[in-house]
């Protein structure tokens, strides 16, 4: 017999940045707001959102700008802003610890509690993304976090494109996928557009493992002085919602500020899980090629 519908709303936030914090935590608080509004229980908000995307340059200056997870202004004002709306908010930040610094995730719970820290495992470095200059690798490993309307799986940008992370997630019992996202335009081909490439690996995640994926990406056009001079990203936005199948249930344009909205039954999207047998048929004992590099045999 069917389990009775357990309701969530999620919401995905769409908007441009400026490289001033307060206005940017205002902007955010008041899509958060929208969000709440409009019935949402978990709400994302987009990668590193407290600035410009720093990374498309290799500046010293940048790492001013991070701070320790311990007693984070950001991390405590969302807290609060959770725990006053009843919601669930993954806060992106770059965090400063000690000698290390990483780009990084804080799951905060619906009555303010900090659930833990996820920490961004792969790093790109590529002309306008060089994010290698300033993060460490993420040492926490994939992660999953029971909060109050649902147990959430967190990865971020780079980390969407590597389907062993949705799976890692899956695995640990993850039933909705979220990556906060900034992705743009590509500052040595003008002409190369990952748009849809980059939703349509997102939907197979979602597909493949029968879970709702939400992911948020920021839009406008951020310059920044590097030392080869200006580089410039536009950034496409295109934040969408799947649902278990992959398909689209929300979705917004490359241009406009969106809070996007979509509701699931959970225990019904479980039945649908269990009945599909993606995880009943797996064979592990077979998959020990993932953990080459080159894809040679590992020994039994």
């Amino acid at each position: 017999m069917e389990k009775g519908n357990r309701q969530v709303v999620v919401s995905a936030l769409q908007f441009a940045c400026s490289d001033d914090v307060p206005t940017n935590l205002a902007t955010a608080e008041r899509l958060v707001r929208a969000a709440h509004a409009k019935g949402a229980n978990i709400i994302l908000i987009q990668e590193l959102f407290e600035g410009y995307y720093f990374c498309q340059a290799q500046r010293d200056d940048f790492f001013q700008r991070a701070k320790p997870y311990n007693d984070h202004p950001t991390i405590k004002r969302m807290q609060e802003l959770a725990k006053e709306l009843g919601v669930v908010l993954p806060v992106s930040f770059f965090e400063e610890a000690n000698n290390a610094h990483y780009n990084s995730v804080a799951i905060i719970d619906a009555d303010g509690t900090d659930l833990g820290l996820y920490r961004k495992s792969h790093i790109p470095d590529g002309p306008g993304y060089q994010e290698k200059f300033y993060f460490n690798p993420g040492d926490t490993g994939f992660k999953v976090f029971q909060t109050k309307f649902a147990k959430i799986g967190v990865a971020i940008c780079w980390d969407q494109w590597y389907p062993e992370a949705a799976r890692a997630m899956a695995l640990q019992g993850a039933e909705i996928l979220f990556y906060p996202t900034a992705i743009g335009s590509e500052p040595q081909d003008e002409g190369l557009d990952s748009r849809e490439h980059w939703q349509r690996v997102m939907q197979g995640h979602a597909g493949a493992n029968v879970v709702p994926l939400v992911a948020s990406n920021r839009i406008g056009k951020e310059i920044i002085e590097t030392e080869h001079g200006k580089s410039q990203i536009t950034f496409y936005g295109n934040s969408f919602i799947a649902g278990p199948t992959g398909e689209i249930v929300a979705a917004a344009n490359d241009k406009d500020e969106a809070v996007l909205i979509a509701q699931f039954d959970l225990d019904k999207i479980k039945s649908k899980r269990s009945c599909w047998g993606v995880f009943r048929d797996r064979r592990p004992d077979l998959y020990k090629v993932l953990l080459t590099s080159d894809g040679s045999k590992t020994s039994s």
